[in-house]
């Protein structure tokens, strides 16, 4: 097992996050300055606080339905939930921006019998069908607000601009095989005697996995796969619907077109390599808001809120997941049951001229 995802490791995860939850909630509670922030706690609506929890549990039963579905559609409800509930709550405790639950991801298949190229092809079909959500709605919800389909107030760079970079990206993703394959032919041709030539073929290699990775996801989307689509629509969308909840529980909902455009741009501050981007994404969300012209008093106690269940949730149902997980992949009689069906190949690539 990697070293960052030893139970001592996260145990210590753990203490860091909570500390610093409660370190911002003093804050919040002392900082003069913030009277209408800890007023909007005070009467926050307890019902509107169990509905961002509900939130957050159909957005991580949307992640335990995609993973099942890119990585095997046979493999058991039981491993499937242990394997990417325990993603989830590594998401929420490592400062790796999402790779921490992947890398556990990583770990478990290995132990449990799956080849390490079926692994790479199938993590990186994952990731794509996961990001299409957020792409396509980046997309979608930038036009229209820009065109003014969707109610809110952001300047073109806030609402045409990214639409038109998600749209490249999109595409580029989408021709990438390609292209990547066209890159990795030449490498082919060296020897491997040397060490020159071994770095070469496992650089041809890496290209070669990509390419099928992203023909797979393409594979996955095209086939209209119910667990794919729905699976990372549901992820996104009750994630989205959780931070609508928390406004709702502090004051009032923005605009659709605002939620939506301010979480999908606001999300990218959890690439910032803390514990479960703990202070980046929160800095991003309530500063998109205010972009958006969201008050911000109402922006800082609705994200908090959010950010806290978020955060919680997925870490209160993958920590025994994890548990469990390690205890199944312990025992060799356990860990060759799990593996049968992760040999199976259900979704196979369109075959290539």
């Amino acid at each position: 097992m990697p070293d960052e995802l030893h139970p001592r490791h996260l145990a210590i995860r753990v203490a860091e996050v909570t500390a610093v939850i409660a370190v911002v909630a003093i804050a919040i509670t002392a900082v003069p300055g913030l009277d209408e922030v800890r007023d909007r706690f005070v009467h926050a609506d307890p019902v509107w606080l169990a509905a961002v929890g509900l939130a957050e549990v159909a957005s991580c039963a949307g992640y335990v339905l995609v993973f099942r579905s890119t990585f095997c559609p046979q493999m058991s409800w039981g491993l499937s939930y242990d394997i990417s509930m325990a993603e989830q709550a590594a998401n929420s405790l490592l400062p790796s921006g999402g790779a921490g639950g992947l890398a556990l991801g990583v770990w478990a298949l290995r132990r449990a019998g799956m080849s390490t190229v079926h692994i790479a092809q199938r993590t990186i079909a994952f990731f794509l069908v996961t990001s299409a959500a957020n792409f396509a709605a980046v997309v979608l919800v930038g036009l229209g607000l820009f065109l003014g389909v969707f109610a809110g107030d952001a300047s073109p760079a806030f609402t045409l601009l990214p639409a038109v970079l998600a749209a490249i990206v999109i595409e580029v993703t989408w021709l990438s095989p390609k292209l990547l394959r066209t890159f990795g032919e030449p490498l082919a041709a060296t020897s491997r005697g040397s060490w020159t030539g071994r770095v070469r073929h496992a650089i041809r290699d890496g290209l070669k996995t990509a390419a099928d990775g992203v023909d797979l996801a393409k594979t996955l989307l095209r086939s209209h796969s119910f667990g794919v689509v729905v699976g990372s629509f549901a992820y996104m969308a009750f994630d989205i619907a959780a931070l609508g909840f928390g406004f709702a529980a502090v004051g009032h909902v923005p605009p659709f077109g605002t939620l939506v455009m301010a979480y999908l741009i606001g999300q990218l501050g959890n690439l910032i390599p803390v514990p479960g981007g703990i202070g980046g994404t929160e800095g991003a969300l309530v500063g998109m808001f205010a972009i958006f012209h969201v008050n911000v008093s109402l922006a800082i106690a609705a994200v908090f809120i959010y950010r806290l269940f978020q955060l919680a949730v997925p870490a209160v149902l993958g920590a025994p997941a994890f548990v469990l997980l390690r205890r199944k992949l312990a025992h060799e009689e356990n860990r060759a049951a799990v593996c049968t069906p992760l040999s199976v190949d259900v979704v196979e690539l369109p075959a290539r001229s």
